[in-house]
């Protein structure tokens, strides 16, 4: 049940100095060109080539869709109140804002997990792969994926539609995210904070700690390759995967670790922008314009384009 008070809320940004402002829209607008036309891009590639339907690619797929849906939850928002003086976001938009943000944070950390997986049968298991990694494994990873990513989501969104906003309307972010909203709250936020402890033990630390060890399985079978050229290309390819996933999971979870009174919100916006900016905008050049199959699927899609 909604208990709010407050109708609208307002959002401060990553700056309040009016200099800024200028420079801080055109950063945001091409993070967002950029994050959008690369992740568009690869949704297309694989839709239209039916070389690419395979459950490697149906990752990147799923991947690229949650990036899409992740920035255009945040930055369209970002850029209106940056053009106007009217910085607010209305209740109903600022919830829905937290809910799409949640379930496409909670929907990437699992994703980055399956891929993981999947690499990890694939250079592992190779005679065994297509057993494995059918159709119907896919289906279903991609379902229970799904599954966590939306209860996370409507848990974290439904315990936060429970609190009572009776004072500041003021959001020190750029978003509405669960810790400037617990902060502002007139009620306990004990329950809130317990379940978001939870879910950063188990979805951002757990699937940290599940990727890692596919990785590190990836890197022994890696080295038992006898070629120096193909070792090389595989080491380039998994450090790569390992930085993008440790910029991701690691200000996740030093941002949700924490108790709502220890936020500090100039700095945690900072690491903010990292998990809903900049690794969406990396995803698409580290996992799939550099690989050959994507590159040729893209060629594809540009020379239908041009007829």
């Amino acid at each position: 049940m909604n208990n709010s008070i407050v109708t609208e809320f307002m959002i401060l940004g990553l700056t309040q100095k009016p200099e800024l402002q200028g420079v801080l829209f055109i950063i945001f607008l091409f993070i967002y060109f950029v994050a959008f036309l690369g992740n568009m891009l690869i949704v297309i590639a694989i839709v239209y080539n039916t070389s690419l339907h395979t459950p490697m690619y149906v990752l990147l797929l799923a991947l690229a869709i949650v990036d899409i849906i992740c920035t255009t939850s945040i930055i369209p928002k970002i850029l209106a109140t940056m053009l106007t003086s009217r910085k607010t976001i209305s209740y109903g938009g600022c919830m829905s804002q937290l809910f799409f943000f949640t379930w496409s944070l909670g929907a990437e950390m699992l994703l980055f997990t399956t891929m993981a997986y999947d690499r990890y049968v694939a250079i592992c298991f190779p005679l065994r792969y297509s057993a494995i990694m059918n159709h119907y494994m896919c289906v279903a990873l991609l379902s229970v994926v799904m599954a966590i990513a939306v209860t996370n989501s409507w848990v974290h969104t439904g315990l936060i539609l429970r609190l009572t906003f009776c004072g500041s309307n003021t959001i020190d972010h750029f978003f509405c995210e669960i810790p400037p909203l617990l902060a502002l709250s007139c009620s306990p936020v004990r329950i809130n904070e317990v379940m978001v402890y939870v879910a950063d033990i188990t979805l951002a630390i757990g699937d940290f700690t599940l990727t890692c060890i596919s990785y590190c399985f990836i890197i022994a079978a890696i080295l038992r390759i006898r070629t120096t050229e193909g070792k090389r290309k595989a080491f380039s390819t998994c450090s790569s995967h390992l930085i993008v996933v440790s910029l991701y999971y690691s200000p996740v979870i030093y941002t949700y670790i924490r108790p709502a009174s220890s936020y500090t919100f100039e700095r945690d916006k900072m690491v903010a922008a990292l998990y809903t900016l900049v690794t969406p905008t990396l995803n698409p050049i580290v996992y799939s314009f550099r690989n050959k199959d994507m590159q040729a699927g893209i060629r594809k899609v540009f020379a239908f384009l041009k007829r």
